[in-house]
């Protein structure tokens, strides 16, 4: 039997998803317009900077960004054209291959870093009190254990 969703809570996952598409939307222009970075661009260097080696296997790049391998591979090659990334051989295991930040591509991420921060604090963050911030932080907490349970078994 289906489980529909009630007025209150499709007024919720609405306007949810309302939210999500616009938040992302203009994250994007604006980290365009700031830096010439993309999100995904943005969000590949966040996960290598976010490393002390500042380097990942190709496959747990993917896991991190939750991407499929293609888009990865095809995103990777564009930023590896632009200087912002490479590609190394792992020496321990000669089909995987390590995504490794450049000297551009922190200089990029670390131009970009301060506009963006300070858009996700305008946009979000100063439209929230201290409770609706912990309020946030258990909603994304809860769903994302939700969705670290196996399928069939929620």
């Amino acid at each position: 039997m289906t489980r529909w969703l009630d007025d209150r809570e499709q007024a919720a996952w609405r306007g949810y998803l309302a939210m999500q598409a616009r938040l992302h939307a203009e994250l994007h222009r604006r980290l365009q317009a700031d830096s010439g970075l993309s999100i995904a661009d943005f969000d590949v260097l966040v996960a290598l900077t976010d490393r002390p080696e500042q380097r990942l296997r190709v496959l747990e790049l993917a896991e991190a960004l939750q991407w499929e391998k293609s888009r990865l591979s095809h995103h990777l090659a564009r930023m590896q054209k632009r200087g912002l990334v490479t590609r190394e051989d792992c020496a321990d295991d000669g089909r995987g291959n390590f995504v490794v930040l450049t000297d551009d591509g922190r200089a990029a991420i670390e131009r970009a870093a301060p506009a963006h921060v300070e858009t996700v604090r305008e946009l979000v963050f100063d439209a929230l009190s201290d409770d609706d911030v912990d309020a946030l932080s258990r909603i994304a907490d809860a769903v994302r254990a939700r969705l670290d349970q196996p399928w069939g078994t929620r």
